[in-house]
């Protein structure tokens, strides 16, 4: 097994799957979570309350796959960390900034006086919403290159746009799954005019890609087209049959309820795919591969060993957490 790690391709390779995968895990459990507070303020009070109920437990465990993320990238990448991280500081700034104000607007908008609820939503609902975008700005900058030039700024407004309709769309799917009666006939709609609004999008994005693709030297070379391209065609069924089945629900008994999520969660899996596929064996726009930007074979040893650690407990508190309030949402309580 030892002699099998020593492999100076293996480790680098690892850490590469092991950030993508993360990174992966983040948007699709943090996503529902900042989906919910994107769609807060379509509902009322007392939905209010059952939205922030249901996400309630599960978004500290959810955050810690970004924290393993950024990790991997800033300790097992470093000469990757500063291509990537340098023309991303003012979105992360701004993200850093939102995911303070949202932490904050959580908890005081249960505590404080009744009159100044609503600002706290609001400032919830903001915090939601700054977060997705700027991800989702950082998402297509790592993709495309900070080079100035209008079709990389386009890109990046509307894979913006883009991410935090999909994370709108994940946090309306998991509210039909965890709600019930007129908040879950609320998510129903939500969800089918978030698809409807998806597609075209999506669309777009697909159009804009190549034409950012000239700016971009040795990426996606011309033998991963045809993958790609079933990649995008299996995001475009799977979103449809959402929406056929949106259409269907609610049915008898809450059957299905969980079926948008799942499908959501495919369509977030296949993009994390498409995107890894056509970055590999690169890292970086820049054409920095995995091997060149990874540390040294003694430093990934050790960070493996720490992995080995952290990852598990990190899995094992997700799990945790995720059924011990399973099924439907209760009351909001605060302990």
């Amino acid at each position: 097994m030892i002699n099998f790690l020593n492999d100076p391709y293996l480790l680098p390779l690892i850490f590469a799957l092991l950030m993508y995968l993360s990174g992966l895990i983040y948007a699709i459990l943090d996503g529902y979570d900042l989906g919910v507070g994107i769609l807060l303020n379509c509902a009322n009070d007392d939905e209010k309350d059952s939205m922030i109920a249901s996400i309630g437990p599960f978004w500290d465990a959810n955050e810690t796959w970004l924290v393993l993320t950024i990790g991997i990238l800033l300790v097992a990448f470093p000469y990757a960390q500063g291509a990537i991280l340098t023309s991303m500081y003012a979105p992360l700034v701004t993200m850093l900034i939102a995911l303070v104000v949202r932490g904050a607007a959580f908890d005081f908008r249960t505590k404080t006086k009744l009159e100044q609820k609503n600002t706290w939503n609001n400032a919830f609902f903001a915090g939601s919403l700054t977060t997705s975008l700027a991800q989702g700005y950082m998402l297509a900058l790592y993709m495309v290159g900070a080079e100035i030039s209008w079709q990389r700024y386009a890109f990046a407004i509307i894979t913006s746009i883009t991410l935090t309709m999909g994370y709108a769309l994940i946090g309306a799917s998991w509210l039909i799954m965890k709600t019930e009666d007129c908040l879950q006939l609320k998510a129903i709609s939500w969800a089918k005019k978030i698809t409807l609004v998806l597609v075209p999008l999506i669309i777009t994005i697909l159009m804009l890609y190549p034409v950012t693709r000239h700016l971009m030297p040795k990426f996606i070379p011309n033998h991963k087209n045809v993958a790609l391209i079933i990649i995008a065609f299996a995001i475009s069924i799977t979103i449809l049959l959402n929406y056929y089945i949106l259409r269907k629900l609610p049915c008898k008994n809450d059957a299905l309820c969980w079926l948008p999520f799942a499908m959501t969660t495919l369509t977030f899996l296949l993009c994390g795919i498409g995107l890894v596929y056509s970055f590999y064996p690169y890292l970086t726009i820049g054409g920095m591969t995995i091997w060149n930007a990874a540390s040294s074979q003694e430093s990934l040893w050790i960070i493996f060993l720490g992995v080995l650690v952290v990852l598990p407990l990190i899995i094992i508190y997700n799990i945790v957490i995720h059924k011990s309030f399973w099924g439907k949402t209760g009351n909001l309580r605060y302990y």
